[in-house]
């Protein structure tokens, strides 16, 4: 059974019928009910509704916590979207991919929003075997940077993770916050430049906080939390499938720091810096995550959602 709703609620009591509610109490109310059979993970892959979460880290320490109230796995996919710093864009027009797992402890973060709902903020584990982040290189234009031997003085510039990435709030959907905190730095890569040009560092990153709201600055912008759909386990686990198809998260309250290590000795970063404006304070730039198609999964129970993943890759 699926639903849709183009304008998604944050809690999940909201989000489903009756029979749905019923069906989910345990998982809504917090209490775990009791565990399945622990199971080990099969080497094939998820099947729906699961797919693509592989790389979920359910052995880790952290998601095998017996004080969990909730644990999950996400993985999602940007199809297009741009980095614009200055008058120099990176456009994304090739796949992002991020996948993680997370957990909800007994401590039960909350956040609130301003129509008085609130939504469950959850603490990001690394993915087992695959980087957090994928992002692939693209060639890019920095205003007087001239391209005279393309292939050799061509400009490309690559998205890196440059921290851990926190306060996940997957169900901040169309809500003036972000769904998460990315740390990133912009890899610039060049003859000239060097093999360790960058824009942001895991000391100073840009820190991104994308949301399907508005952001909190002048002038704002505005994303779209897209469609949601939601999927009960296919194989009678507690585990819930939700998703999001379509949707764009945007920032512009991020400031950017200037360049370093371009060029020997750091001879390039200043002019990198005048041609791309940097440093640059909040709200000058900006960063839209579009055509976005998220998955995530739930369940109060490890062992259960263990069993869930494995399961759904027999079908």
């Amino acid at each position: 059974m699926r639903t849709s709703s183009p304008a998604p609620r944050r809690r999940l009591r909201r989000l489903l019928p009756t029979a749905a509610v019923l069906a989910c109490a345990a998982l809504l109310s917090g209490v775990t009910p009791a565990s399945a059979s622990a199971s080990t993970p099969t080497t094939a892959a998820p099947g729906a509704p699961y797919t693509g979460m592989g790389n979920c880290p359910l052995a880790a320490p952290a998601m095998q916590n017996p004080e969990n109230l909730q644990v999950g796995c996400l993985v999602s996919v940007t199809r297009a979207g741009k980095f614009t710093l200055g008058s120099t864009v990176v456009p994304f027009n090739s796949p992002i991919t991020l996948q993680f797992g997370f957990y909800w402890d007994k401590s039960a973060p909350e956040v609130s929003f301003p129509d008085g709902s609130t939504a469950n903020q959850y603490t990001v584990v690394p993915p087992t075997g695959a980087p957090l982040l994928s992002a692939p290189m693209v060639q890019i234009s920095i205003p007087g940077i001239q391209n005279y031997l393309p292939g050799i003085t061509s400009v490309f510039a690559q998205v890196e993770l440059a921290g851990p990435v926190t306060k996940f709030t997957p169900l901040a959907t169309g809500e003036p916050y972000p769904v998460f905190q990315l740390p990133i730095k912009l890899h610039l890569y060049n003859a000239l430049f060097g093999l360790h040009c960058y824009v942001g560092s895991d000391s100073a990153p840009l820190l991104l906080r994308p949301t399907t709201g508005a952001t909190a600055s002048t002038p704002p912008m505005t994303g779209d939390p897209g469609t949601l759909d939601y999927a009960p386990d296919p194989n009678g686990h507690n585990a819930l499938a939700i998703s999001e198809t379509r949707a764009s998260l945007v920032d512009n309250t991020f400031p950017v720091p200037g360049a370093s290590g371009c060029g020997v000795l750091g001879s390039l970063n200043q002019v990198i810096n005048w041609t791309m404006g940097l440093p640059a304070a909040a709200g000058k730039d900006s960063v839209s995550f579009q055509q976005t198609d998220a998955t995530f999964v739930l369940d109060t129970d490890i062992a259960d959602l263990t069993a869930a993943l494995s399961d759904s890759s027999a079908h």
